[in-house]
């Protein structure tokens, strides 16, 4: 038994030496051999001679899109169908969407627009001008579409929100608008079913 256990210290051994072997060895820079830890590459905005403009940062090719980012539901990511506000949701309302709606317009937007959607925010004790209620008959009559365009890209002194508020979160918001739109007092918790179908539209 002990005769196997030196066996085994001794193996552990040379497989460590061999291990270490493959590590940085100046040697092996006198020897001219790359190692695999040291490789050649560009930190950013490192120069480069390899380029004409000698610049190592490279410009993305036209059409480029990032990993999970192609956006090719044009109701979901721009509010419009065929170039027109949509009167629908690119998703079901669900009072699980209400309660995210709620969340992210307490947050968003109800210092201006207040937290029953009419206008009366705490901004305007501040001396900024408060916007108009989301309870007027231009605003019950616009479509989802146009509020998803004004959070996307700002109107007046809203500046846009397209950087904070991801698109899921906007249809969030304009739902838990039409919510409140139906009953400034809504519960969104034990909202109907029927009132759900409003809020969609349908």
């Amino acid at each position: 038994m002990p005769h196997r256990l030196n066996i085994l210290k001794t193996s552990v051994l040379v497989l460590v030496l061999i291990a270490l072997a493959g590590c940085g060895n100046s040697n092996n820079f006198r020897l001219g051999v790359q190692l695999m830890q040291d490789q050649p590459r560009l930190d950013p905005y490192e120069a480069s001679t390899f380029f004409e403009d000698g610049s190592a940062a490279r410009t993305l090719v036209d059409g480029t899109v990032a990993r999970g980012q192609l956006r090719i539901d044009e109701q979901m990511y721009t509010g419009q169908v065929n170039g027109e506000f949509t009167s629908t949701f690119p998703m079901p309302v669900t009072a699980e969407v209400l309660a995210r709606g709620q969340e992210r317009f307490d947050i968003y937007c109800a210092p201006c627009h207040g937290p029953a959607a009419d206008g009366n925010g705490v901004v305007a004790e501040f001396g900024v001008k408060p916007p108009p209620s989301f309870h007027q008959d231009r605003l019950r009559e616009a479509p989802p579409g146009y509020f998803f365009n004004v959070i996307t890209n700002g109107f007046g002194l809203m500046f846009n929100y397209s950087a904070r508020v991801s698109p899921a979160d906007r249809w969030a918001i304009i739902a838990y608008v039409r919510a409140l739109q139906l009953n400034p007092d809504v519960d969104v918790a034990s909202i109907s079913a029927a009132d759900l179908q409003k809020i969609e539209g349908k």
